[in-house]
């Protein structure tokens, strides 16, 4: 078992206190949006026996097991992070595996440079995600009912929204969310901006339900994926609460503290809230244009005390195990890779002492005893 020295991205969105408040350091007075746990290549853990990456590489049937090896190839299929927004997220949508394939081929086939701003795909794979709340958490994830989100837009009594309200009534679902998309993100950027202003100002007014909106808006003046995110469920989820984010569903993650996993891939295409690359074209081919539940997720208890946020896919399991005092220690010996996370209290993951923010990676087969009292994540796979 491998303790973890990680990586925390700065990216502007990111909290300047949370990440700091949940390992108990200072806060740096600099943003701190994600701690990578890993082996991404973009910023892998390190362990006593170097980089994870490189670990793995050097005996891959070893660390992931035949099993994962077999299903995933010679890599660590999955990404684990501590995220911390204190500002809105892009709002953006990840493409399905074939999708993800064929964009990854079409633009290597036309030679866009894989670091090139416009590029959409820089890898084959798919990104399916699942973000946990440590803290009251707000999002956007799937399209609202069309029908209320025209009410929604009527009710800030902004003239230029009338169009986009009238579609959402007059056609069915799937046209009525993909003209509406369509025609805020190719709309005239001044006007777009003036309507975005209209819209600020009026929900700030009204408050309440519009309360996101405006907070949106303060961050990302003018932009109209103000407008889009209004096409969006709201969520707000509460410790413990989870979501999972499959291919084509718009979302963004406004405020809060969590630990989410995803496939280990870097595809998103944007919808706004961004002064990056959008490439509406492509973005629409890869919306699911359906209203949806969010369906928040809440953990399933196993009669060994495991929690498991149950996914549809294979590349990522993520449970956790809450420890109370004088519990028995739980074996948590597998098959599969795993990476284990406190986020509060004080375990044991064999003879390493975590603390909230720290973790260690289980090579498969290696035994893996948790103890103590407090909070363990557990990321691993389904070979």
């Amino acid at each position: 078992m491998d303790r973890l020295t990680n990586t925390i991205r700065p990216y502007a969105w990111g909290s300047t206190t949370a990440i700091a408040e949940l390992i108990g350091a200072e806060p740096s007075g600099e943003p701190q949006a994600e701690m990578w746990m890993g082996a991404h290549p973009g910023a892998p853990s390190r362990t006593g026996r170097g980089a994870l990456n490189e670990v793995i590489d050097a005996d891959p049937e070893h660390e992931l097991g035949k099993e994962a090896v077999a299903k995933f190839g010679p890599r660590l299929p999955f990404l684990l992070k501590i995220l911390a927004a204190g500002a809105p997220l892009s709002l953006q949508v990840h493409p399905n595996l074939a999708q993800a394939k064929e964009g990854y081929a079409a633009e290597e086939r036309r030679g866009v440079p894989i670091d090139a701003p416009h590029r959409n795909y820089k890898d084959a794979n798919h990104k399916p995600e699942l973000i946990c709340a440590l803290t009251p958490f707000d999002g956007l994830c799937g399209f609202r009912d069309p029908a209320e989100t025209a009410a929604l837009l009527e009710g800030l009594g902004v003239d230029s929204l009338k169009p986009y309200a009238d579609l959402l009534r007059a056609h069915p679902e799937e046209a009525a969310l993909r003209e509406v998309l369509t025609a805020v993100l190719t709309a005239d950027p001044e006007q777009m901006a003036e309507t975005v202003g209209e819209v600020t100002a009026a929900a700030q007014r009204l408050g309440g339900v519009y309360e996101p909106y405006a907070g949106i808006a303060h961050h990302y003046p003018g932009d109209p994926g103000v407008i889009a995110a209004m096409l969006l469920n709201h969520v707000q989820l509460q410790p413990g609460e989870a979501l999972f984010l499959g291919a084509g569903v718009p979302h963004a993650y406004l405020d809060g503290l969590g630990v989410e996993i995803m496939a280990n891939s870097d595809n998103v295409l944007r919808c706004g809230l961004t002064p990056k690359h959008v490439d509406v074209p492509e973005l629409l081919r890869i919306v699911r244009f359906e209203a949806t539940d969010p369906g928040v997720l809440r953990p399933e208890a196993s009669s060994d005390g495991e929690e498991v946020y149950d996914t549809p896919i294979d590349e990522f399991r993520l449970s956790r195990f809450v420890l109370p005092e004088g519990a028995a220690p739980h074996d948590l010996t597998a098959a599969t890779p795993q990476i284990l996370l406190c986020t509060a209290g004080s375990v044991h993951a064999g003879e390493l002492a975590l603390t909230p923010g720290q973790s260690a990676f289980v090579p498969a087969g290696e035994k893996a005893e948790v103890s103590g009292v407090g909070t363990v994540f557990r990321a691993t796979v389904v070979a």
